[in-house]
C-alpha cells in the first residue's frame, strides 16, 4: 500500500488543521491506520490510531484535541486536530499497521508502510 499525507501548514495556537491520508491498494480496508508526528530532534512517536471497525486511541497529549477518523470507502483516513499548541509541531505521518488487544484495549503494531509526511507548524 502506497500512502500520501497532506493537509499540513502554518497556524497559530488555538486554530485548527485537517490532516488527511491517501492510501493506494487493497491493504487499506484490513489495516488499522495511525498518524505519528517526529519534531526536530525527538523521535517519531504514534498520535492516533483507528481499527477497521473505527475504534479511535489517542495519546494523552492530544486527547479531546484531536479525532482521527476514517472512510473505508474512499481509502482515507484523516486527523482533524483542534486547539492546535506550538508543542504540535512536528512532520506528521500516517501509517498502515495491525494491532493486538491487551487488558481490554488494543495496541497499535507499526506496518512497513509510511506515507511521505506533512509539515505541520503551529506559532505562538
Amino acid at each position: 500500500v502506497q500512502l500520501q499525507a497532506s493537509g499540513g501548514g502554518l497556524v497559530q495556537a488555538g486554530g485548527s488543521l485537517r490532516l488527511s491520508c491517501a492510501a493506494s491498494g487493497s491493504s487499506f480496508s484490513i489495516s488499522t491506520m495511525g498518524w505519528y508526528r517526529q519534531a526536530p530532534g525527538k523521535q517519531r512517536e504514534l498520535v492516533a490510531s483507528i481499527t477497521i471497525g473505527g475504534s479511535p486511541k489517542y495519546v494523552d497529549s492530544v486527547k479531546d484535541r484531536f479525532i482521527i477518523s476514517r472512510d473505508n470507502a474512499k481509502n482515507t483516513v484523516y486527523l482533524q486536530m483542534n486547539s492546535l499548541k506550538p508543542e504540535d509541531t512536528a512532520v506528521y505521518y500516517c501509517n498502515a499497521g495491525s494491532h493486538a488487544w491487551r487488558s481490554g484495549s488494543y495496541y497499535y503494531l507499526p506496518g512497513d508502510y509510511w506515507g511521505e509526511g506533512t509539515q505541520v507548524t503551529v506559532s505562538s
